[in-house]
C-alpha cells in the first residue's frame, strides 16, 4: 500500500503507478464496506472540495457531493456559466484562488481540445489537488469504478479477462472520447485482454491507442482493434458498448451525427450478448444510455447488465481518492 498520495492530482489513472492504482481500490473497498456497516469514516471534517462544472451531470455530481458528506466535509458546486468564470477567469485564477479558499478542486470540462488542457492549467497554478470529473480526454473515476465492478465479479486478477470495449450507436448529442479512452488504459495495465471494436471514422486518439497497447505488452494482457461489431462481442467477458463522436474525423457535431446514422444497427442487444462467453457474458455502460438505440433495455435492465454496480462504485473510488489526497 502506498501512502504518500496526499496531494496528488488525478487527471488520467495513467499518471499514477500501478502499485498507487491499487491503494485506491484497497481503500474503495474498504470505504464500502464500511459504509455498508454503518461505520462513521469522517476521513475529511472540516475539508471543502470545489466542484466546478463546464458540463452537465448526474451521477458525477450527486456521487462526489454525497461522499464529501460522508467523509465528513462539504463540496462547494460552482457553475461555470453562473459565475464569473463565464465572463473572464482564467484557469490560473481560479488555480491561484480557488486552490487558496478550499481543500480540493475537481473539474468537469469535456469541450473538445480544450477540457484536459483547462485542468492542467489549474493544476499548475493550484496548491491542492485537481480532480478530473471528466475532460475531452480522460474520465479516471468512471474507469476505477468501471475496474472495481470487474473486481467484484472476477476478483482481484483480471489477467486473461477479455473486456470488448465498443462504439454503439446513439442519437442523443455526440459524446466525448473520455470514457472509452481511459478505459482501455486502465484495463490494459490490470492484464485484461482488451478490444476496442469501433467504425473507422470513430478512431480514439492515436497515442491512448499505443499507449494503451504498450500497457498490455508490460502486463501480459492484450490489445487489439477490431471494425466489426458482432466480432467484437464474441467470447467476451464483458461487453462495454457506448457511444463517443467522431472527433478525429471532424470536429463538426452536426457531420459527426450524420457519419453515426451509417452505423443505427451498432445496439448491444440481446442477440449479440448471447455471443459472449457462455452467453452470459456482462454488459456495462457508463450511463446515461440511449435506450433501445445504444443498447436495448431488455439488455440494460437485464440479468447480464451490472450498469447500476458500476454507478454506485462511482462513490466509493472517488471517496477513496479524495480521502488519499485531500490530507
Amino acid at each position: 500500500m502506498q501512502t504518500y498520495l496526499a496531494g496528488r492530482d488525478m487527471i488520467t489513472t495513467q499518471e499514477w503507478a500501478k502499485s498507487e492504482l491499487e491503494t485506491v481500490l484497497d481503500v474503495a473497498f474498504d470505504l464500502k464496506k464500511r459504509r455498508a456497516l454503518g461505520e462513521p469514516h469522517a476521513l475529511l471534517r472540516d475539508k471543502v472540495l470545489a466542484l466546478l462544472f463546464f458540463f452537465s451531470s448526474t451521477r458525477t455530481r450527486t456521487s462526489f457531493e454525497t461522499g464529501m458528506a460522508q467523509l465528513g466535509g462539504h463540496a462547494m458546486f460552482i457553475d461555470s456559466k453562473t459565475t464569473q468564470i463565464h465572463h473572464g477567469d482564467t484557469g490560473r485564477e481560479i488555480g491561484e484562488i480557488v486552490g487558496r479558499y478550499a481543500d480540493g478542486i475537481a473539474i468537469r470540462h469535456c469541450d473538445w481540445g480544450e477540457g484536459n488542457q483547462y485542468l492542467r492549467e489549474v493544476a499548475k497554478y493550484s496548491r491542492v489537488p485537481v480532480l478530473n470529473m471528466q475532460c475531452d480526454y480522460y474520465h479516471p473515476f468512471q474507469a476505477l469504478a468501471d475496474l472495481m465492478t470487474m473486481i467484484e465479479r472476477f476478483g482481484r486478477d483480471l489477467r486473461g479477462k477479455v473486456l470488448n470495449v465498443s462504439y454503439a450507436y446513439a442519437s442523443s448529442y455526440q459524446k466525448p472520447l473520455s470514457v472509452p479512452q481511459s478505459l482501455i488504459l486502465l484495463a490494459t495495465r490490470f492484464g485484461m485482454n482488451v478490444r476496442l471494436t469501433r467504425p473507422p471514422e470513430f478512431k480514439l486518439i492515436p497515442e491512448i491507442e499505443e499507449q494503451a497497447a504498450l500497457n498490455a505488452r508490460e502486463s501480459g494482457g492484450s490489445f487489439e482493434i477490431l471494425e466489426d461489431f458482432d466480432e467484437g462481442f464474441k467470447g467476451a467477458d464483458v461487453v462495454y458498448a457506448k457511444s463517443w463522436g467522431a472527433m478525429l474525423t471532424t470536429t463538426d457535431e452536426a457531420e459527426s451525427a450524420r457519419i453515426s446514422q451509417k452505423y443505427t444497427d451498432w445496439i448491444a442487444d440481446e442477440r449479440r450478448m448471447a455471443l459472449t462467453r457462455d452467453g452470459a457474458g456482462y454488459y456495462m455502460h457508463p450511463l446515461p444510455a440511449d435506450r433501445d438505440i445504444e443498447v436495448t433495455t431488455g439488455v440494460l435492465e437485464g440479468p447480464q447488465s451490472i450498469v447500476y454496480d458500476q454507478a454506485e462504485n462511482r462513490l466509493h473510488v472517488q471517496k477513496a481518492v479524495m480521502a488519499l489526497t485531500m490530507r
